[in-house]
């Protein structure tokens, strides 16, 4: 039988996500968020029953036409076409995994309770999730400002069996894929469309993949950072603790206890060096690495917050009576730390970089290019170039988006956080730096034999072994795109753990 996750008032970590969208789990609402759900959801019809006082986007329309009442006999019709009309989105699909996440996502967030929604409605986005029904949503279209708008409304038009999913590997027409399954369209409510559209989880499931890749990522950076500095014959007094403890940042000082520890049983490490400094690329790793480390800290708290949040709009507070046309739609918090994270992980790529040009520049007795004979072997040339590409591609990608504004709404909507574009771009940098590690990782390795018969550390020996089964040592010219290729599936194949 497969395991079970229920959807509660439970805060949500990122281990639990990764789990859930890694080890077979189902979803299934706890008999507390059903209660919440309802006395919600009942709470709001009583009220629209028993008063005709305009309620924001319930009984009135929606942005600058906030002040024309619908009547009652409409208000189905009226979240219906909110959701039709707002899927206009346009660009690439965005990858399944992603999608799969804003399912989960919107599925917590109309879990509280304050967003007046049926039951019903939270139970099929469930089946979705649960049945491995992915809505077709597109890249662009959100401002995440009044919420990610056009991608929420794309995630929702199978609900009311229009739009596309994908499907056991296909994709079809939702209302192909219901006569198979025998499933009638969910009718929506009064305030539905506006909850299922209002919300930040087109953001928040770009910004909740990419922090948790970048755990694992930045953490290789580490591994991948070790080794170039043994097989330069670089030193180990810039990670002394002492050195780290007087300026006192929490990721610099753990990031040079990390290369002590790995390190420390290394016969290249300790051997007599001819020179008294390294490079920045290999000196400053901990200032470097340990800045990118306490971004990703700062970052992860923020997406934790927001996804364990009501972003839509209006909200609904039953136990006060009170419904509130707010903001917590606005993704300004999101957009913000996700391009600190953007620029923070272009920079562990501009680091990397650094440090494969040092490798092949043919200094400290490893010869030009790492390989034997070069002139007639071109060797580890052109893979720096590919990396150069790269991490020239991030420093144009981290150029910040919520520092944009458009207005919108007929003015209604007059400040936007531009978040959903900090998210996709942020998507592309993360893997973007995957492949600059994996082309360091191959020429660490490489460069590693040169230096034999002395040993790096065992446990990085042990990485490098376990890589050799995949990738050759390369003793002459060979088509080295397959190389990059498994290099990095070596990185992605990687077991680190998610905190």
């Amino acid at each position: 039988m497969g395991k079970i996750h229920y959807i509660s008032n439970k805060k949500l970590t990122f281990k639990q996500i990764d789990d859930i969208l890694n080890k077979d789990y189902t979803l299934q609402l706890s008999e507390d968020a059903k209660q919440r759900i309802e006395k919600c959801r009942n709470y709001l019809y009583n009220k629209l029953k028993n008063s005709d006082k305009p309620i924001y986007g319930i009984n009135t329309g929606f942005g600058s036409l906030y002040n024309r009442s619908i009547s009652k006999d409409d208000l189905e019709t009226l979240q219906n076409n909110l959701v039709k009309s707002h899927a206009s989105g346009t660009g690439e699909e965005i990858p399944l995994e992603i999608v799969r996440l804003m399912l989960l996502l919107k599925i917590q967030a109309l879990s509280y309770g304050n967003s007046g929604v049926q039951l019903t409605t939270v139970q099929r986005l469930i089946e979705f999730f649960n049945h491995n029904i992915i809505p077709v949503v597109y890249e662009y279209g959100s401002l995440g400002a009044s919420g990610d708008l056009a991608p929420l409304a794309h995630m929702s038009l199978p609900l009311i069996g229009l739009g596309e999913v994908n499907y056991k590997g296909k994709k079809k027409e939702t209302s192909e894929l219901y006569n198979e399954l025998g499933w009638e369209p969910i009718r929506l409510a009064s305030k539905e469309g506006l909850a299922l559209l209002n919300g930040t989880q087109f953001m928040s499931a770009f910004g909740t993949y990419c922090i948790m890749k970048a755990k694992k990522v930045s953490r290789f950076a580490d591994f991948a950072g070790a080794l170039s500095l043994d097989v330069y014959d670089g030193r180990i007094e810039p990670f002394h603790d002492s050195v780290h403890q007087i300026r006192n940042h929490k990721g610099q000082i753990e990031t040079a206890r990390f290369f002590r520890e790995l390190l420390k049983d290394s016969e290249l490490i300790v051997q007599h060096k001819v020179h008294v400094q390294d490079p920045y690329s290999f000196r400053c790793i901990p200032q470097v690495h340990g800045a990118t480390r306490d971004t990703v800290d700062y970052v992860s708290e923020v997406i934790f917050n927001e996804i364990n949040a009501v972003t839509d709009n209006p909200t609904i507070f039953p136990e006060e009576d009170l419904i509130i046309s707010a903001g917590n739609f606005h993704g300004q918090p999101l957009a913000l730390a996700m391009d600190h994270l953007a620029i923070s992980l272009a920079e562990l790529g501009n680091i990397s970089e650094r440090r494969i040009y040092k490798l092949i520049d043919g200094q400290r007795g490893l010869p030009s290019y790492l390989v034997a004979t070069p002139g007639l072997n071109s060797g580890f040339m052109i893979p720096q170039y590919t990396a150069a590409s790269l991490v020239s591609a991030n420093k144009q990608l981290a150029t910040p988006a919520s520092v944009d504004s458009i207005e919108s709404s007929q003015g209604q909507e007059d400040h936007v956080s531009m978040g959903a574009n900090a998210a996709t771009k942020l998507y592309r940098v993360l893997n973007n730096l995957e492949r600059i590690l994996a082309i360091e990782w191959l020429n660490a390795s490489q460069a590693l034999e040169f230096r034999r018969p002395k040993k790096t550390s065992s446990t990085l020996e042990k990485l490098v072994e376990k890589f050799r089964k995949e990738v050759p040592f390369i003793e002459e010219d060979s088509v080295m795109y397959e190389h990059i290729e498994k290099s990095l599936n070596f990185i992605q194949n990687l077991n680190f753990e998610i905190e």
